[in-house]
């Protein structure tokens, strides 16, 4: 299963500005992996929802390299 880093950023005069990411390992697809970064995002940060601490998401897969 692939792995995903989604970063989570606020805009501020139009530009954005990171605030943090999650990295989720072995999701089965990108919807599961944006639902489970949001959720850890929100809990990390103490709030009921990730939009009260960011305005935008960005997943990006990540390569696992060369496998045995």
């Amino acid at each position: 299963m692939p792995n995903y880093r989604v970063q989570f950023a606020k805009q501020i005069l139009g530009v954005p500005f990171t605030v943090g990411s999650v990295e989720i390992a072995r999701a089965r697809d990108p919807e599961r992996a944006m639902r489970a970064a949001e959720i850890r995002f929100a809990r990390s940060r103490g709030v009921a929802d990730w939009r009260e601490c960011a305005d935008t998401v960005d997943l990006a897969r990540e390569d696992q390299g060369a496998e045995l």
